[in-house]
């Protein structure tokens, strides 16, 4: 919400916080976010200000302007994207692999969120300021599809899409060994390696419940391309799972070995690929589905595992 607003408290209402009053009116804005709009003085109750907790009554005159958003302290950079949809809310893209997502200690340029900031000339304002909204992430080595939010509603409604597991996400990897059985559910905590804090681990006794389904799409001497769908998305989830099932995604050198199967080269990365991404529109309600296809090093591997040297 970027405009002034002007609402007078109906008998119906009264008896509510403020903060939840405006909330069940403008459901896009985070309660936090109208609870610091009102302690700065962002909205005004018969012309004065009042805490979040007031209790309003009726013909209450609430008065609510928004701040403008902020730009952020990052420099918005030209780098080419592959831009699957775009509309007023949301931006959906084919994430290539080495592409870092966020802005980072080491990665403070050349990221996906730079790269949008470029690109993106109708930002409405996240939080407070104007960037993009990124709901949910891809580690740097795995490619596919991503959305990404513009404004604050959309980001509500993307949050709440991704919490609620209202979206469906599948992946294609390419794992080491032959996989068994056919098909396959693996459910754990997943937390913080206890050795190694970079990491995570499914072998914890405190943790994030995580359920990953695969199924084997193709079977090969030394490898498996697996179809895989996720109910939960923990860090490194996938990466995490296949590895504790013994079967780490060829490439992975933090859970696995970068080896190549036998008589190949090194695996430069991953070989995880977000393939299929389907939601509702945040706006709209309207179903969304997007595909993207393997990527040129994943159609290599593949074809090298079907006809070894």
């Amino acid at each position: 919400m970027s405009t002034v607003h002007n609402h007078i408290v109906q008998t119906d209402h009264a008896g509510q916080r403020l903060d939840v009053w405006l909330h069940s009116l403008h459901p896009d804005i985070s309660r936090a976010r109208l609870q610091q709009w009102i302690r700065t003085a962002q909205v005004k109750v018969n012309q004065s200000g009042q805490k979040p907790g007031y209790i309003i009554r009726e013909g209450d005159q609430v008065h609510v302007e928004p701040p403008p958003a902020v730009p952020v302290e990052l420099t918005p950079e030209e780098i080419p994207l592959s831009i699957l949809y775009e509309d007023n809310d949301i931006l959906v893209l084919d994430k290539p692999a080495g592409l870092v997502v966020h802005p980072a200690p080491g990665h403070a340029g050349g990221t996906l969120v730079n790269a949008l900031l470029h690109h993106c000339q109708d930002l409405a304002g996240i939080g407070g300021e104007l960037r993009p909204g990124i709901v949910h992430r891809l580690d740097k080595d795995t490619s596919g599809v991503m959305v990404v939010a513009k404004n604050e509603q959309a980001m509500q409604g993307l949050s709440h899409s991704f919490k609620s597991r209202h979206v469906h996400k599948h992946y294609l990897a390419l794992v080491r060994g032959q996989v068994t059985p056919e098909t396959g559910r693996i459910e754990t905590l997943i937390g913080r390696d206890p050795h190694h804090r970079k990491r995570m681990s499914a072998k914890v006794q405190r943790g994030r419940k995580a359920i990953t389904n695969y199924r084997i799409r193709e079977s090969f001497t030394e490898a498996t391309l697996l179809d895989i769908e996720i109910e939960t998305g923990r860090t490194h989830q996938i990466r995490v799972h296949m590895a504790h099932i013994g079967h780490p995604i060829l490439g992975d050198s933090e859970y696995g070995r970068a080896r190549a199967p036998a008589g190949n080269s090194r695996v430069e990365r991953q070989m995880l690929h977000a393939a299929c991404l389907a939601l509702l529109h945040p706006r709209t309600g309207l179903p969304l589905e997007f595909t993207a296809p393997l990527p040129a090093d994943m159609r290599t591997w593949i074809q090298i595992l079907r006809e070894p040297i």
